[in-house]
């Protein structure tokens, strides 16, 4: 599933060919609602966590989440798409552009005005750690706040995971996150002080912010720490890198089992 980091890459690669321009077709043949008239200006193409959002100036917005299957591509008028069109899931066209939306599981017209941090579809949303202000102390309490209404046994690499705490952090990131903070990503909530889940979500903010810019995805020189790396040395120490399914959601983890034990349990 695409991580924040991707989806505010791709909101920023759509912008400069989409907003302010006139729409010239919309297509969304599996989603119910009023799909904006030609004439109608794009109004601005954002992400907020795994979900991109695009503002009509009529008053309506498309939401799409990618999840797994999904993918948003820019083609210039006549050029050859890149996918099957049986794939489509919506397109936007404009004079000198058209954004195509391919095998996204969810696409959803809502009004702008019910898609606000606090109402509509997002409102369980915690605060986006894409954003820049989210390296603020205020919204790092805000999500370790949140952290206290989950259940104490719940892993923190599935805490990290949970979107109502923080949104943005995805398979990748929940390893790498933990991998910096040496903590185990099986280690139970209640095993954690306050600021220990303080330093996760502010890493966890530090790395996603890193990463909004062109190249590719690193955590540390030279790539990833232990995503994807299982068998391989550890970057800080040279064990070999550990992964498992595991946790409450039954997805894959990494760590290193010297820089991240398990803690002993204290009766």
């Amino acid at each position: 599933m695409p991580e924040g980091d991707t989806l505010w890459r791709t909101a920023a690669r759509l912008r400069p060919a989409l907003v302010g321009r006139q729409v010239v077709r919309v297509e969304t043949p599996r989603a119910v609602g009023a799909v904006p008239e030609p004439g109608e200006q794009v109004l601005d193409v954002r992400a907020v966590g795994k979900h991109l959002l695009v503002d009509f100036s009529g008053g309506t917005t498309l939401r799409t989440h990618l999840r797994m299957t999904g993918s948003w591509h820019l083609y210039r008028p006549g050029e050859r798409w890149r996918k099957p069109r049986h794939r489509l899931v919506a397109r936007i066209a404009v004079p000198e552009w058209e954004a195509v939306c391919f095998s996204a599981p969810i696409v959803e017209w809502s009004s702008t005005a019910a898609l606000s941090r606090r109402h509509g579809a997002l409102g369980h949303l915690g605060p986006d750690l894409c954003r820049p202000d989210s390296a603020s102390p205020e919204v790092v309490a805000d999500c370790v706040g949140r952290m206290a209404g989950l259940e104490p046994d719940m892993p923190i690499g599935d805490v990290l995971l949970d979107q109502r705490v923080a949104c943005g952090v995805g398979n990748v990131y929940r390893s790498e996150v933990c991998w910096a903070e040496r903590i185990h990503p099986w280690t139970p909530l209640a095993d954690l002080t306050e600021d220990d889940r303080a330093r996760l979500v502010a890493r966890a903010g530090e790395l996603l912010r890193a990463n909004l810019g062109p190249g590719p995805r690193t955590t540390v020189p030279g790539g990833l720490a232990v995503y994807g790396r299982r068998g391989e040395p550890c970057r800080r120490c040279g064990t070999a890198v550990e992964s498992e399914v595991g946790g409450t959601l039954a997805r894959v983890a990494s760590w290193c089992p010297r820089c991240q034990p398990p803690r002993e349990v204290v009766d």
